[in-house]
């Protein structure tokens, strides 16, 4: 069973604690911006106090006293300017708060992502996950500046507002303390239904990421297939969806303000008769009653801020209960401690009796047994699904196997180092992946350290040399995202010449050559000739031609090997590798 997450199961409450986690560090800047928030409120607060005095020291025509008026006038003054000064130093920490608290999440979600299995990427579309670590943690930042803010000085305003009137008369402010009640139930109930229709906003939003972030990256397979129109229909399906939770959302929230403003106008009025009748009555001055209702609406308004402030907090701890759950994932196996290193490998690879399945109910290998001495060429072949990517995500790791075991050296991977394992293989794939930077960085990706003669030889071996120095900044060319600016071939020699640059003492090479003209292919054979000498290699190839060298060659089929041999010994048998290389020829001829 999958474990509870605060974002689901467990609520927005745990999803607050989890989030007060990640205040904690900062204890002491929250401490100083609460101390600036309370000196703001109790200046703030001290002016209706002076006002009351300066209308108590108008008596009357020619009766004004203008000393003490002036006293006010200057002491209201300065309570103005101390405030002024307090409230741009609060901002300044509380940004700096939040902005480090979501520095914090956004990198430990990154890194969380680095850890999780393969499986788990494989699971979840690119979009979602993007939107989870930027957009998710974006709407996250915005309720919690909200939070920091208006939060704490609106606490500190009803709570100082409150003392004032209470000083000024008990009964009065009775009045205000019994109907202030009435507006957090409102507020309360209001702000569990947002709650709702925000997370179910955030999920719809990383799904029109991911969706979106998928047809851009196919959009000439999408064109090629005329497919424009269903896109678009697929893409408004969606659209619509998020535009319906998005209303809902923001109808529920926006009942806030109203509802609490009609209750605050209530509490008003009841001070303001009330305050008259005391008034009449000789027990407050005009002065006194001008500055309590002046604290009436200073006490109301906070409120507003505050129920504004929840309602974006309950989008924000959607969006950060999304994070957590991604936060909350189990992560790859944890290495043991006593882990092997791999330091030169020989390069002995041993399956035996290893079994593996996607899901449960769809079973791939089953009871693989493969023994692989050092610098031999295993070639891999066979219909398409029959597990040869399935292997190699095996050798490198990539999943655990879930029956039997894989040896390296005579060691479990599972008891060895998963960095130095990988370390261990160079792997060339038929999907290429280069960074956005200059060819330069992508060949020397795993040698950082490779001196200019390397990289260059390395690309001279890949035959990737002369079209770089045709390229407008040859070797500083920055490549762009995805390799937008080079053919699929030209990705691939780039690759090709990454790992002939680390020299890795196993290779794998899963269709490293498909995307590659013939003329480019023969010399890349050649290359890799020089490269396999002396090597382990897993070869996958559809192109039966390219692995007649092979020392042995694993036909596949359904997870398993049916048949094991030499080129010329497969094709005597007559079995499948030889149909298969014989429909192959006479397709070719």
């Amino acid at each position: 069973m999958r474990k509870q997450t605060a974002g689901s199961g467990g609520g927005n409450r745990g999803t607050v604690k989890r989030i007060l986690r990640y205040v904690r560090p900062y204890s002491g800047l929250v401490a100083l911006s609460l101390l600036l928030s309370v000196l703001t409120v109790a200046l703030t607060l001290y002016v209706p106090i002076l006002t009351g005095r300066g209308v108590d020291a108008i008596v009357g025509e020619g009766q004004v006293d203008f000393t003490g008026l002036l006293a006010v006038i200057a002491a209201i003054a300065v309570s103005v300017a101390v405030t002024s000064a307090a409230q741009w130093i609060m901002n300044h920490i509380n940004n700096k708060i939040t902005y480090r608290i979501v520095r914090d999440l956004r990198v430990q979600a990154f890194n969380r992502l680095q850890e999780l299995p393969l499986s788990y990427v494989d699971r979840h579309p690119a979009g979602d996950l993007i939107s989870r670590i930027i957009t998710d943690i974006d709407q996250f930042s915005d309720g919690l500046l909200l939070g920091f803010t208006q939060l704490f000085t609106g606490i500190a305003t009803i709570g100082g507002t409150i003392l004032f009137m209470l000083s000024i008369n008990p009964w009065i402010t009775l009045v205000v303390v019994v109907l202030s009640p009435l507006s957090f139930v409102v507020a309360d109930f209001i702000s569990k239904k947002s709650f709702a229709m925000f997370r179910k906003q955030s999920e719809a939003r990383g799904e029109l990421t991911g969706f979106t972030n998928e047809m851009l990256g196919g959009i000439k397979v999408v064109q090629a297939f005329n497919h424009q129109e269903k896109a678009s229909q697929q893409f408004d399906e969606i659209n619509q969806r998020l535009s319906e939770y998005s209303l809902k959302a923001t109808f529920f929230s926006s009942i806030t303000n109203p509802a609490t403003r009609f209750m605050y106008s209530a509490i008003y009025a009841g001070v303001a008769i009330a305050g008259g009748f005391f008034t009449m009555a000789g027990n407050i001055t005009v002065g006194q009653l001008s500055s309590f209702l002046s604290y009436t609406n200073q006490y109301t308004k906070p409120f507003n801020d505050i129920t504004s402030v929840l309602t974006e907090f309950q989008n924000s701890i959607a969006s950060a209960a999304r994070v957590f759950e991604l936060l909350d994932e189990p992560t790859a196996p944890a290495e043991p401690a006593d882990a092997v290193t791999l330091e030169n490998p020989a390069g002995r690879v041993r399956l035996e009796h290893v079994d593996f399945s996607y899901t449960p109910e769809a079973p791939l290998i089953q009871d693989l047994n493969l023994s692989v001495v050092p610098g031999q060429r295993i070639a891999i072949v066979g219909p398409t699904g029959c597990g040869k990517t399935t292997l190699i995500n095996l050798l490198m790791r990539f999943y655990d196997v879930q029956g039997g075991s894989i040896q390296v050296d005579g060691h479990d991977i599972r008891e060895i180092t998963r960095k130095s394992l990988r370390t261990s293989y160079g792997m060339v794939l038929q999907e290429t992946w280069l960074r956005s930077a200059s060819i330069r960085d992508n060949i020397a990706y795993g040698r950082p350290d490779a001196t200019e003669e390397e990289i260059v030889d390395a690309a001279k071996k890949a035959h990737a040399h002369s079209f770089i120095t045709r390229m407008p900044e040859g070797y500083d060319t920055v490549i762009a995202e995805g390799g937008g600016n080079l053919s699929q071939g030209q990705k691939q020699l780039l690759c090709i010449a990454r790992i002939m640059l680390c020299h890795p003492p196993l290779l794998i090479l899963d269709e490293a050559t498909s995307s590659i003209d013939t003329m480019t292919e023969l010399r890349i054979q050649r290359a890799f000739e020089t490269l396999m000498r002396g090597r382990t290699s897993f070869i996958v190839a559809h192109r039966l031609s390219t692995i007649q060298n092979a020392d042995q060659i694993l036909v596949m089929n359904q997870g398993r090997i049916i048949e094991q041999g030499t080129h010329a010994e497969l094709l005597a048998k007559g079995g499948f590798y030889a149909n298969l290389y014989n429909s192959q020829f006479a397709a070719e001829e």
